[in-house]
C-alpha cells in the first residue's frame, strides 16, 4: 500500500504486468505435473503458484521500483514434515533441473528471523520460477507472522532475539545509523559464510571481511588486519561470497582503518563500530589541540597559572563539564570559542586582577605528527601539501580542515583569530602511508624524464611512469607514481622538481 502511494504510476504499470504474467503462466499445467510426480512417490502436499508483490520490486539501495526482477513467479509446495521436504526437492530437481548454484537450505540454516524453507530456482519454458518447499507449519508461520507464532508458543528464537537486541544497542549509541539505514540493511539479500569450525554466519549480500569480523565480536573486528579464505590471503575490504569459510587474522592493537571502509561495510554493526573508532580518533586529536592552544592563549593574556588553579572547577561547572579533558575537547572541536572562555575565566576567577590586552593577528600553533584521514581533511579548494608553510586548520566536530592561509574560501568566511590554528607537521616523524602521483603537464622527452628521476632523492621509490599521450610518442605529458616514507622525504622530492623548469602538478593523497 505504501509503495502504491509513493510510486502511483510505476506501481500501476507493475500491477498490470503481474496480472498479465499470471495469466500467461501455465499454472494449471505446471501444478498438475508436480502433483502427478509427487503422487507417484506417495507424497501428500499442497501446490500453488503466485506472483510476487510490489515489495519484491523495491530497490532498497536506490529507493526506486525496479522495472523487472529475476524471478517474479513462485511455486509454493507445503507438506507435513521436514524429511518429506527434502524428498520433494529431489523430485523437483529431476522434473525441472535447477539453475546452477541456486539451491538454498533455510531449514538446516534458518534466517535470523526464524524463517525456514528450501529454495531452488528453475526455468520452465523460458520463465524463471522460485520454488519454495516447506512444511505446513512453516507456511502458517510465514502467513500469520513470526511475532504471532512466538506469542502462541511463548518463545523467541535466540538468534533473532540477539539480532533485535543488537539493533537497539546500535540505535542507542552516539554513532548510530539512522533507523532508515537499519531497515534497508535488514531487507537485503543474505549469504551464508562459515567460521573455521563450520559455524554459519549470515550476512547481507556484498558483505566484506570486516562485516564478518564484527559479527563474530567487536574486538575481533577492531583488530582485524586480514583474513584467510582457503589458501588465499584477503584484505579487510574484500567482498565475501556465499559459502566462504573465513579465518580472521588479528593483531594485538586496534587497526587504524581508513574512513572509506565504512561505506563499503554492509552490516549496521560494522559501520557503527567503525564510526565509533573514527570518533575516538577525532576526539583524541581535538583534546591535544584544545590543550595546546588553551595554554598558548593563557600565556598571551599573561595568566598561564590558571590551569593549576583549584578554582578552575568553577569554569568546568559553568559549562557542565566533568573534567579538564572535557574542556580541551570542547575547545579543540570548535564548540567553545577561546575568547568566550577567557572572558568567563576573568568573570569567575580574576574579578580584581587585570590581564594583558586581547591578542590580535598572531595565531596559536599546533604541531602534527599524523595524517590520519579520520580526523584531518586536506581541503580540495586550495590543495594544501603538508610539507608547506602557511597552513591553517579550521576546528570542527568533524575534525581538522586544512587550508592555505590565503585560501579564497577561508577569506570569504570572515573568521575570527580564535577560529583557526596555525599548523606545522613534524616532517621526519610523519609517515606517508599512501602512494603519491606527480603529473608533468608539459610534454617533454622520455629521456629527460628518466634523467630527472635518476638523480631524484633516494627517498623516492618509483612505482611506474605512465605516458599521458594518446599516441605513442617519446614526447608526452607524464604521470609518475611513487612511494615515500615520510613528509621529510616528500619535501626533498618536491624541492628537486622545483629546481627544474618543468611544469608539474601535485596533490597529496592521504
Amino acid at each position: 500500500l505504501a509503495l502504491t502511494y509513493k510510486f502511483p504510476r510505476q506501481s500501476h504499470r507493475l500491477v498490470s504486468q503481474l496480472r498479465q504474467l499470471e495469466a500467461k503462466a501455465n499454472s494449471g499445467e505446471i501444478i498438475k505435473k508436480i502433483r502427478d510426480e509427487l503422487e507417484k512417490a506417495w507424497i501428500s502436499s499442497e501446490v500453488f503458484i503466485r506472483t510476487k508483490g510490489l515489495w519484491a520490486y523495491f530497490d532498497h539501495t536506490n529507493r526506486v521500483l525496479s522495472k523487472e526482477i529475476e524471478t517474479p513467479l513462485e511455486i509454493l509446495i507445503a507438506t507435513n514434515d521436514i524429511q518429506t521436504c527434502y524428498r520433494i526437492l529431489g523430485i523437483m530437481n529431476q522434473s525441472y533441473p535447477p539453475i546452477p548454484r541456486t539451491i538454498r537450505d533455510f531449514i538446516a540454516n534458518p534466517k535470523s528471523t526464524g524463517y525456514q524453507s528450501l529454495h531452488v530456482r528453475i526455468n520452465i519454458k523460458g520463465t524463471k520460477y522460485l520454488c519454495k518447499i516447506r512444511t505446513k507449519n512453516m507456511l502458517r508461520t510465514g502467513r500469520s507472522g513470526i511475532i504471532a507464532e512466538w506469542a502462541s508458543h511463548g518463545k523467541v528464537p535466540s538468534g533473532f532475539e540477539k539480532e533485535i537486541q543488537e539493533m537497539f544497542d546500535i540505535l542507542g549509541t552516539d554513532d548510530a545509523l539512522s533507523y532508515r539505514e537499519l531497515i534497508a540493511a535488514s531487507g537485503k539479500k543474505e549469504i551464508y559464510t562459515y567460521t573455521p569450525k563450520g559455524d554459519p554466519i549470515c550476512l547481507p549480500i556484498n558483505s566484506n571481511v570486516l562485516d564478518f569480523a564484527f559479527k563474530i565480536h567487536t574486538e575481533v573486528g577492531r583488530r582485524c588486519i586480514h583474513a584467510k579464505i582457503g589458501r588465499n590471503k584477503v584484505q579487510p575490504e574484500s567482498i565475501l561470497r556465499d559459502g566462504d569459510r573465513v579465518n580472521i587474522v588479528c593483531q594485538e592493537q586496534p587497526v587504524r582503518f581508513d574512513p572509506g571502509l565504512q561505506e563499503l561495510c554492509q552490516t549496521p554493526r560494522a559501520r557503527t563500530e567503525l564510526s565509533k573508532m573514527f570518533r575516538l580518533r577525532r576526539e583524541n586529536l581535538a583534546m591535544r589541540i584544545g590543550q595546546s592552544i588553551f595554554r598558548q592563549e593563557l600565556k598571551r593574556y599573561g595568566i598561564p597559572h590558571i590551569m593549576e588553579n583549584e578554582d578552575i572547577s568553577l569554569v568546568l561547572n559553568h559549562y557542565g563539564l566533568e573534567s579538564i579533558d572535557g574542556l580541551f575537547l570542547e575547545i579543540g572541536s570548535g564548540r567553545l570559542q577561546l575568547k568566550e572562555l577567557i572572558d568567563r575565566i576573568k568573570t569567575l576567577l580574576l574579578k580584581e586582577r587585570k590581564t594583558l590586552e586581547p591578542p590580535t593577528g598572531i595565531l596559536n600553533r599546533f604541531d602534527l605528527d599524523s595524517l590520519d584521514p579520520a580526523c584531518i581533511k586536506l581541503s580540495r579548494c586550495c590543495n594544501p601539501v603538508p610539507t608547506e608553510k602557511g597552513l591553517i586548520g579550521l576546528l570542527s566536530e568533524r575534525g581538522l580542515s586544512v587550508h592555505h592561509n590565503d585560501c579564497k574560501k577561508i577569506s570569504s568566511l570572515k573568521l575570527q583569530r580564535e577560529d583557526v590554528v596555525e599548523l606545522r607537521w613534524k616532517l621526519k616523524e610523519t609517515r606517508v602511508r599512501k602512494p603519491q602521483s606527480l603529473l608533468i603537464l608539459k610534454s617533454i622527452m622520455r629521456n629527460r624524464v628518466l634523467m630527472l628521476l635518476s638523480v631524484a632523492p633516494a627517498e623516492m621509490k618509483i612505482i611506474d611512469i605512465i605516458s599521458l599521450s594518446k599516441h605513442s610518442a617519446s614526447k608526452s605529458p607524464w604521470e609518475i607514481n611513487f612511494t615515500v616514507d615520510t613528509l621529510s622525504g616528500l619535501k626533498s622530492i618536491l624541492a628537486h622538481f622545483n629546481k627544474t623548469d618543468i611544469l608539474y602538478e601535485f596533490a597529496f593523497e592521504q
